[in-house]
């Protein structure tokens, strides 16, 4: 076996395992723009009734109009948006007209606005319902004795404000919550991060063939001389 063989075939098969490791995560691409696709299709899809229960899997996203009124006990989420700072997303119970409680998400507030007092009473609310996962290895525990809260945890919230555990995140308010900004589901959150690693799997490829090459070449030149 010449001294080049098995330089070369080492080569030529790590090159196609990351061609195929690129390959793959194209195909993964596609496969995310599609569950993407259908997400925001249904995010902006004709509102429905509340359902009996909620199930996080199956109902998430779901879009509903409530009618009702906003209870004045609020939760306040710490929060940061760019380019605009610290601030939290407020929380507060609303009581629909057929008396069911659940909980709203009413968008956010500056930090320095805390303490402002918002306006309640009757609103038509358009959102989506929605169960957050805001929550990782790094995330604080909520502070509930001092309201302040790190994580929509829709559980804990619910036994906070005494309501149904379902989370609607309001996209329109009527009237409308002055000083509050709403905050919509999109798919912003949702990491799609396979395109950036099929360029790094093709370009390991070309470094690893380059790389290949010029040793192949080396050990030829060596053998001759």
């Amino acid at each position: 076996m010449s001294r080049t063989t098995l330089p070369l075939l080492t080569g030529l098969l790590g090159t196609a395992i990351l061609v195929w490791l690129g390959t793959w995560q194209m195909d993964r691409l596609e496969w995310k723009r599609s569950i993407l696709t259908e997400i925001e299709s249904r995010i902006g899809g004709d509102p429905a009734p509340l359902p009996a229960t909620g199930d996080p899997e199956s109902d998430r996203y779901q879009p509903v109009r409530l009618n009702g009124t906003i209870d004045p006990e609020e939760l306040y989420v710490l929060v940061s948006r760019k380019r605009v700072g610290a601030g939290y997303l407020v929380i507060s119970p609303f009581v629909t007209d057929e008396g069911r409680r659940i909980l709203v998400d009413r968008g956010f507030i500056r930090v320095e606005n805390r303490d402002t007092v918002r306006d309640g009473g009757k609103k038509e609310i358009t959102g989506n319902l929605h169960w957050p996962d805001d929550r990782t290895s790094s995330t604080p525990q909520n502070d509930v004795a001092g309201n302040t809260w790190f994580a929509r945890d829709v559980l804990q919230m619910s036994e906070a404000l005494n309501t149904e555990p379902l989370l609607v995140i309001a996209r329109n308010m009527s009237p409308s919550d002055p000083g509050v900004t709403p905050l919509p589901v999109d798919t912003s959150g949702i990491p799609n991060d396979h395109l950036q690693y099929a360029i790094t799997w093709y370009s390991l490829a070309v470094v690893w063939l380059i790389g290949t090459i010029a040793l192949v070449w080396r050990l030829r030149q060596t053998k001759e001389g």
